[in-house]
């Protein structure tokens, strides 16, 4: 199955090398180009693309905006959005993931790790630069509300512990039933699970969750 991308930056240059890298993958097609958050946001409730890859700094709506208008909180139907970005800045990366962004890169991640984020958001996974993923969550955790995280509406099973532990540390589905000897099928369903009896709606709230409650680390 192709995964359709729609691509936002406002420099052309930069789309245009985006879109010429997705382009080149194997399954992946680029859909849709803008130049700034409307026409992005437009595009996006039109083409309804599997995968929104959005620049931060646009000018209009900016790509955090943008974000929020595809799959933020009250969204009824949320797209998969991927950020990416020339600036590895906490506050940039923790409020397009409050926006709702499955996925934060730098632009200099290079054509494997970017294709790699678009197959994962387009699977329901979440990646972030692996450079700032702990840094950002320990953040995350530190710049919390003051109330306590919202206990789970049922206690976890010792397995959905296990694998709410591996999405803290951001490995992928497959690498999850590969590390715990399970079923690719079997990880999706405990990570539905995990979303149902949380109240979360993604991965990285699930993450978020991890460490906001220390269990971002296997349980002795």
């Amino acid at each position: 199955m192709t995964v359709r991308v729609l691509v936002a930056d406002d420099q052309e240059i930069v789309r245009t090398g985006l879109t010429m890298i997705l382009n080149a993958q194997p399954g992946i097609e680029v859909v849709g180009e803008a130049g700034d958050g409307r026409r992005a946001v437009e595009l996006a409730r039109r083409l309804r693309p599997d995968v929104c890859l959005f620049d931060i700094r646009m000018p209009g709506m900016d790509g955090i905006e943008a974000t929020r208008a595809l799959a933020g909180p009250s969204v009824a139907e949320p797209l998969a959005v991927v950020v990416i970005t020339t600036f590895d800045l906490d506050d940039y990366v923790y409020a397009a993931l409050r926006a709702g962004a499955r996925g934060f890169l730098l632009k200099e991640a290079g054509p494997d790790l970017l294709t790699q984020a678009v197959h994962a958001a387009a699977n329901g996974d979440a990646l972030i630069a692996p450079s700032v993923t702990t840094r950002l969550l320990k953040a995350f955790a530190d710049a919390g509300p003051a109330a306590p995280p919202k206990q789970p509406i049922e206690a976890l099973t010792d397995r959905e512990e296990q694998v709410l532990v591996a999405v803290a540390r951001g490995r992928t589905n497959k690498e999850i039933a590969d590390e715990l000897y399970i079923t690719l099928s079997t990880v999706k369903s405990h990570v539905t699970s995990l979303m149902t009896k949380l109240g979360v709606r993604n991965r990285v709230e699930i993450a978020m969750w991890a460490y906001q409650t220390n269990r971002n680390r296997a349980r002795g």
